[in-house]
């Protein structure tokens, strides 16, 4: 039994006059659009109606690479972030070693002023660290006997008297500060040429100045130099400055209180002054008269 088509496909033209009609039509309208731009406004009108559709379409695409986009940016915000942070100590600690130098060659070049100040020759050394003595005012340099160093030579700053070598190693050496218990200078007030003898009191107290009437003529303010009587100091070198006099009828003596000139602890550097030529011999005592016999 032979299938027989619906009576709907039966209607309208045969399929090669429909090709026919539709080939017609499709070349009219290409080149009714190619000379006419006929379809462009329908074109328009039909872009806007699928516009949804398309960004519908292309959504889940486009947020996967922004996406990447975003989480490889924000990566490598990070790296430079990173490596401008790094250059940034790398420069802080280059800035902060450049003012180091610039404060230590400042020293320096004041310690050469310093020694040019005294008719001894001196020697440059390097504080290596303090004392083992926790209630000593003592540090170790890097000089000893195979530079020259000897017992006795004198350590300065830019400022004034630190202290004075009082050990000395093949290596290194021992200065004692003038701030130390067992350390005094003789002195000489600079305003009055009063001589007189400061004594250390222990490290981060004051030196002070023992025995002295209370009518002596010394004040607050007055600069103690080096007398240079006791042949080891040069005379005229800064030792300290006055702060505090005290006078009571009470006591038999006034209470003179001082503060080194020279930064006894913020060193690095300091000056040795070499030893002092020998001192002339004292004069030798004149022969007593015999009496004459009666």
């Amino acid at each position: 039994m032979q299938a027989t088509q619906p009576t709907f496909f039966k209607q309208g033209p045969k399929p090669l006059t429909r090709v026919l009609i539709f080939s017609t039509l499709s070349i009219a309208l290409i080149i009714g659009d190619a000379y006419y731009h006929l379809l462009g406004r329908a074109r328009e009108q039909i872009s806007i109606a699928l516009y949804p559709l398309q960004w519908l379409a292309t959504a889940p695409t486009t947020a996967v690479i922004e996406a990447s986009n975003f989480l490889q940016k924000q990566s490598d915000l990070i790296a430079e972030n990173r490596e401008l942070n790094d250059a940034r100590l790398i420069a802080q600690g280059q800035e902060m070693r450049l003012k180091a130098l610039e404060r230590e060659n400042a020293r320096l070049r004041s310690l050469a002023a310093a020694g040019e100040t005294t008719t001894r020759q001196s020697k440059l050394t390097q504080i290596l660290y303090n004392g083992r003595d926790p209630f000593g005012a003592k540090l170790i340099v890097d000089l000893g006997e195979h530079a020259g160093v000897t017992e006795g030579q004198i350590a300065l700053d830019a400022s004034g008297v630190v202290g004075q070598v009082i050990r000395v190693q093949p290596m290194t050496s021992e200065v004692r500060l003038i701030s130390d218990r067992d350390h005094m200078v003789p002195v000489m007030v600079e305003r009055n040429q009063l001589r007189t003898v400061v004594y250390g009191s222990g490290r981060q107290n004051p030196l002070e100045v023992r025995n002295m009437a209370p009518n002596v003529d010394i004040q607050a303010g007055d600069v103690l130099l080096t007398s240079g009587i006791d042949g080891i100091y040069p005379a005229g070198l800064p030792v300290a400055k006055v702060i505090k006099v005290e006078r009571s009828a009470g006591s038999a003596f006034a209470r003179i209180q001082c503060v080194p000139v020279a930064a006894i602890d913020q060193h690095r550097f300091l000056l040795l002054l070499n030893a002092p030529p020998p001192l002339p011999a004292y004069p030798e005592p004149s022969p007593v008269p015999k009496a004459k016999g009666h």
